[in-house]
């Protein structure tokens, strides 16, 4: 991977940790969903609609296509993240979502998309895997544990983790696609994407505009953070993808997991961390093994 793909990655790892843990201190649902896309196409306004004013006439069916397979991806991606957070843990979803996800768009992309993963690239992938495994709990995870309601949380936090995965490896790959073949401008894919989610998450915060209101009392700070500063990480990413293979940029976008150990570990009075700093050393290594691989 070049220097330059991942000094981008490592920039979009930290604002994405950053991001994460302010949806999850918001606890919201598809109402704070719907706050941060409106803020998102609210503050990306003049720089997306600047992008989109030569470029939009001339897409066709294809570019329409896949900018609303990926608005439907991102959209219940976003929403079964937000509902994992209100179930479970930050420490057991985010991990394994973030895990499971590069996994899958990585074999993805070299299966369709035709890339090449060297041993290296291989290892590299494994340490990742291996360390964000580490930091949702290791083997924790399938103990049994004594208090019962902490292990409705676990399994839940394990169910929608590897279902957010799913959802990441999705629009990874569709997202991947419009920039290194269609050659979509990375910004104008996820601001041209944030507006069509808007049908998707508006609709339902309309239903209950009281209920609604007070949800924006209680969350529009971390709304505003998120709206604002979210796209930035991905669009870094994004223009990852251009100069380094998919199969390589996708799993080291998982660094954002060293960042959230680190940060969660202070802010949300994480515990274990002496198996969370394993954790981080192994995506440590696994991101420089993708680097040189």
């Amino acid at each position: 991977m070049p220097l330059g793909a991942l000094a981008l990655v490592l920039l979009a790892g930290v604002i994405h940790a950053s991001w994460n843990i302010a949806a999850k201190k918001a606890g919201g649902d598809v109402r704070f969903a719907a706050f941060t896309t409106v803020i998102l196409c609210v503050a990306w306004a003049p720089l997306g609609l600047w992008l989109a004013w030569e470029v939009l006439p001339s897409w066709g069916m294809r570019e329409w296509g896949l900018l609303a397979a990926s608005a439907f991806l991102h959209s219940i991606y976003y929403l079964t993240l937000l509902r994992g957070y209100r179930k479970a843990e930050l420490t057991v979803v985010y991990p394994l979502a973030r895990g499971s996800g590069p996994l899958l768009s990585s074999l993805a992309a070299v299966l369709l998309l035709g890339e090449q993963l060297s041993a290296l690239g291989a290892l590299g992938i494994a340490g990742v895997v291996g360390g964000v495994f580490l930091i949702a709990g290791g083997p924790v995870l399938w103990r049994r544990s004594r208090d019962p309601l902490e292990r409705v949380r676990v399994r839940k936090g394990v169910v929608y983790g590897v279902l957010t995965g799913a959802f990441i490896a999705g629009y990874t790959v569709v997202d991947g696609y419009a920039v290194k073949v269609l050659l979509i401008s990375p910004i104008l894919l996820d601001y041209i994407g944030a507006l069509l989610r808007l049908f998707l998450v508006v609709p339902p915060a309309l239903r209950d505009l009281e209920e609604t209101k007070r949800h924006w009392l209680a969350q529009w700070k971390y709304a505003l953070f998120v709206g604002v500063l979210s796209p930035v990480s991905y669009v870094l990413v994004l223009y990852a993808m251009r100069t380094a293979p998919l199969s390589h940029v996708a799993p080291a976008r998982e660094v954002s997991m060293l960042f959230a150990a680190l940060i969660g570990g202070q802010m949300l009075g994480e515990k274990d961390r002496g198996i969370r700093v394993l954790g981080a050393f192994c995506i440590g290594a696994g991101v420089m093994a993708l680097a040189l691989g």
